[in-house]
């Protein structure tokens, strides 16, 4: 599910804290921050966010889903069992807005 947030002049690394989540790495290339968030302790699933600043608002613009397990197969970073809306996902974007507000 895809949303943003107001942007505050906040520290990336700060925000990812605040909502609890940590920052697994960073593409360059698309100037966005890869973060996840365990669900129940183990690794999988995970709450897994693409995060980056708009360009012209300076909004945060959060892409997020939830991962059931890892990639089946060598080579597919992305091919993954993901829910990408639901009412996970939807409690989830909320408990995120309303920390952020």
């Amino acid at each position: 599910m895809i949303f943003s947030v107001k942007a505050k002049n906040e520290n990336i690394i700060r925000l990812a804290r605040k909502i609890g989540y940590r920052i697994s790495e960073f593409d360059t290339q698309r100037q966005e921050y890869n973060l996840v968030c365990p669900v129940g302790g183990r690794y999988y699933p995970r709450f897994h966010i693409y995060l980056k600043r708009d360009g012209k608002t300076k909004n945060l613009c959060f892409n997020l889903h939830l991962d059931h397990k890892k990639p089946s197969y060598k080579g597919a970073a992305h091919a993954h069992s993901g829910e990408y809306e639901g009412k996970l996902i939807e409690v989830e974007v909320k408990r995120i807005e309303t920390i952020l507000a």
